[in-house]
Formats: structure tokens, sequence, C-alpha cells
């Protein structure tokens, strides 16, 4: 080993594995095959081996979805109180506080006015990562919102949901959202432009029992999780065990519950068609 020490340098005593900086190779949940983190972000966050759909922040999904051009804010002061004084391990506004450090939005739904193929849309994304995607007072506020504007403006809207359901910190205020969202569609649908609902992974709990199942359209990404309940606590109230794939996307179209399942690169151009569809007159 007299070559070993000659090029060692200064105060290595022996051989040390190489490392792989944090960050650089993404593990795939579907197929188990790693990739290179940046062609998994150039495929929007798919996997270029089997075409799972990672999560994707909110912001990156409306970026990509929208037209290049000056997209306008909407609800961007709105930021969650504590109607209850809740506290679990900590306090809610300390909960609160440290989503919104964690990924930098002030709660967890994402509205924009922009354009898509060059029409006028009101699009909408949540974010996960803010307490799983949790309906509270401010995203029922912002959804809503959604289809006030969508109403003023008649102009489509487009929502991408992702949400463990409603946020139980606020209580009957985040299941009272619920009701106020389905109300604001059913007027929406005055204006008789439409509202078309991507469901991506996971849209469980009172999101899913509400406005993301009542679109015109609905869409799913593929093997989205979908359903109010989860399995697990099916299978322990039933005491049955569910099908293969039970309340994935690929069930659910199956079934009926959902219209069609679209990649995410293909969600931009599919929508675009759906409103000129719809719409009757091309923007």
């Amino acid at each position: 080993m007299t070559w070993f020490k000659r090029i060692a340098a200064p105060g290595v005593r022996g051989a040390e594995k190489a490392s792989v900086p944090s960050g650089v190779w993404k593990l795939c949940d579907g197929c188990g095959a790693s990739s290179l983190a940046k062609d998994v972000a150039a495929a929007l966050e798919t996997c270029p081996s089997c075409g799972h759909h990672f999560r994707i922040s909110a912001r990156a999904r409306l970026q990509h979805f929208l037209d290049d051009t000056e997209i306008e804010e909407l609800g961007v002061d709105l930021v969650s109180s504590d109607p209850l004084g809740f506290v679990d391990t900590k306090p809610y506004p300390a909960r609160i506080a440290a989503a919104q450090r964690k990924v930098h939005e002030r709660d967890a739904f994402v509205l924009v006015h922009g354009a898509l193929k060059g029409r006028p849309v009101l699009a909408g994304a949540f974010e996960f990562g803010f307490l799983g995607g949790s309906m509270g007072s401010v995203v029922g506020e912002k959804v809503t919102l959604a289809f006030e504007q969508g109403y003023a403006r008649r102009a489509p809207v487009i929502l991408f949901s992702a949400s463990g359901g409603a946020r139980m910190q606020e209580g009957i205020i985040s299941l009272m959202q619920m009701a106020k969202t389905s109300a604001a569609i059913a007027r929406f649908r005055e204006v008789r432009q439409p509202y078309v609902s991507v469901l991506t992974d996971p849209t469980t709990g009172g999101v899913a029992a509400s406005f993301a199942m009542l679109g015109d359209v609905i869409l799913a990404e593929p093997g989205a999780l979908v359903g109010f309940a989860g399995p697990r606590v099916i299978e322990q109230t039933i005491r049955q065990t569910l099908p293969e794939g039970f309340q994935r996307s690929e069930f659910l179209l199956e079934h009926g519950v959902i219209d069609q399942i679209v990649s995410r690169g293909e969600l931009r151009d599919r929508i675009a068609v759906l409103c000129d569809l719809l719409v009757g007159v091309p923007a």
C-alpha cells in the first residue's frame, strides 16, 4: 500500500467513500429508479423512467400551465386567524408561521388571473407542503374568490386540488368552506363559463367532498389518490379488503367518477382545447 501513502493527501489515513451532494439524484416512488434531479425537474417533476408524478409546488404548476404573460395574483393579503385558540403540541399560529417559513406561502392555496393559450382564465393550485394543503377559512375564501372573479370577468376557472381535507384547527369554520365554495360554483354557472377541476395526489377529505368533484369536466393526474376517507380508514371501518388500486385515478376512471386521466405535461394543451369546446368561441 506504499503507492496509496504517496498519493494520499496529508492527514488522510485511508480510503473514504466518495460522497454525492444531496439533491443531485431523486428516487422514484413508482419504479424505484434513481434519476438526476434536473431531469425530473425538466419533465415537470415526473419520473423519466416510468412517468410517476411527484408532487409539485403550486407556483411551479401555475407557471408551467399559464402563458408567459402578466399574471395577477388574487387574495394575496389573506391570512388565517385563530378563531378557536387551538393548541395541540403547539399553538395554531405557531404552526401557520412554521408552514409559511417552510414553503414561503401565506396559506395553502395560490390564485391568479392569467391567460391560457391567449384566453383569460382564473387558475388556482394547492400548496400541499403548507399543512398538507388543508382547507381553512383562507383557502375557502380564495376558492370562492376564483368563482366570483370568474363570474365578474366571464372567464373559465381551472383549479388544481392537492389536499388532506378540512383544517381541524379551524373546526366548523373549515367545514363551512365546503358549502361556501359549492354555493359559489352554483352562481358561477349562471355565466355559462367552464369550470375544469384537476385532481392531483392526494385530493381527499372536505376538498374531495365539495368543489373538487363539482367541475364541468373532472380530470386527474395518473396515480392520484382521490377520495373522502383514506383506504386504511375505510378498511378498518368496513372490515373488508379493498380492491387493488382503490381510490387511485385509474380506478375512478374505470368506475365513471372522473372524465379523463391526463399526464402533467399534457394538461395545458388538453384544458385549452376543453375551454374552446365548452365556451364555443376560440380566444
